[in-house]
C-alpha cells in the first residue's frame, strides 16, 4: 500500500489572521513619520526578515545600506526634487496638478533611511535558476523588500518606497558602485496613524482593479472559468467588503 503523507498542519487562525492583517493594512508612507529613534533591537528583526526573503538559486543578491545622516539625507533628497519635477512634466495637465499636490517621500522626516541593493555578479557567471531569466536577482531582491515591509508593518514602523529618482544620481549620492544596482530606497519610522487605505487610491489617482479581471485560466486571456466559478464569487465578495467595510481574509 502506496505511504501517503498528510498536509503539514496550518498555522493556527490567530497567527494566519495576523499575516493577512499586515498584508492588507501595509501602506506606503509618506507623511506621518514620527522623528522617535528605531531601536536597535526592532531594526534586527526587519533586517533579518528581510534577509531570510526567497532568492533564486539562494544566490541572495541584496545589500543594506542604512542612511542616518542629515547631511547624506539632504543630498538624497536633491536628488528626488531634481527628478520629481521632471517627473511632473511628464503629465497631462489635469494629472500634473494632482501630482504636485501629493507628498510622495518622507526621505528628511523618517529617522531611517535605507536602500536595498542587488549585487548582479554575486554567486558568479551562472546561477542555478537563473540561466535563461538573468532578470531573477533583481526580482529576489524584491522579495527582501517585501519581507522587511511586512515585518516593519508587524512592528508599528511606517515604510515608504521612494522611486523618483536618476539611478546614477543615487549611486552617486550614496556612494553605491555603478555595477551595484539601487532597488528600493525606503524610509522608516514610526508614524501617527496608518491610512485605512492607500493614499494614491484615497487621492484619486488609481483605483483598485477588479481581482477578476486580472484572473485567467490555463492560458492568457481565458475568461471560462468553469469549474472556478466559486472562486470568482468569494474573490469578489472579499474585493466588495474590503472596499466597503475594510474586512479582509482571517
Amino acid at each position: 500500500m502506496e505511504n501517503q503523507s498528510a498536509p503539514a498542519a496550518p498555522p493556527a487562525q490567530n497567527e494566519r489572521a495576523a499575516v493577512y492583517r499586515n498584508i492588507f493594512s501595509r501602506r506606503d508612507v509618506r507623511g506621518q513619520f514620527l522623528p522617535d529613534p528605531i531601536p536597535d533591537e526592532t531594526l534586527a528583526r526587519i533586517l533579518m526578515a528581510a534577509h531570510h526573503a526567497p532568492s533564486v538559486g539562494f544566490m541572495q543578491p541584496w545589500n543594506f545600506l542604512l542612511v542616518r545622516s542629515p547631511e547624506v539625507k539632504q543630498r538624497v533628497h536633491a536628488v528626488f526634487a531634481e527628478a520629481n519635477a521632471e517627473a511632473a512634466r511628464m503629465f497631462p495637465d489635469e494629472k500634473r496638478v494632482l501630482y504636485s499636490q501629493m507628498k510622495l517621500q518622507g526621505i528628511l522626516e523618517s529617522p531611517l533611511n535605507l536602500c536595498i541593493t542587488c549585487d548582479r555578479s554575486r554567486s558568479g557567471p551562472v546561477v542555478l535558476g537563473r540561466t535563461h531569466m538573468p532578470s531573477m536577482d533583481l526580482y529576489s531582491s524584491v522579495c527582501a523588500v517585501q519581507n522587511l515591509w511586512l515585518a516593519a508593518r508587524a512592528e508599528g514602523l511606517g515604510v515608504g518606497w521612494v522611486s523618483i529618482f536618476h539611478e546614477s544620481a543615487l549611486q552617486d549620492a550614496l556612494g553605491i558602485p555603478r555595477e551595484i544596482v539601487p532597488i528600493a530606497y525606503l524610509c522608516i519610522g514610526y508614524v501617527s496613524e496608518f491610512k485605512d487605505r492607500p493614499e494614491l487610491e484615497k487621492a484619486g489617482w488609481l483605483p483598485r482593479l477588479p481581482i477578476n479581471d486580472l484572473l485567467y485560466v490555463d492560458h492568457w486571456g481565458a475568461g471560462d472559468f468553469g469549474p472556478f466559478s466559486g472562486l470568482t464569487a468569494a474573490l469578489a465578495e472579499m474585493q466588495d467588503a474590503a472596499q466597503t467595510r475594510g474586512v479582509f481574509p482571517a
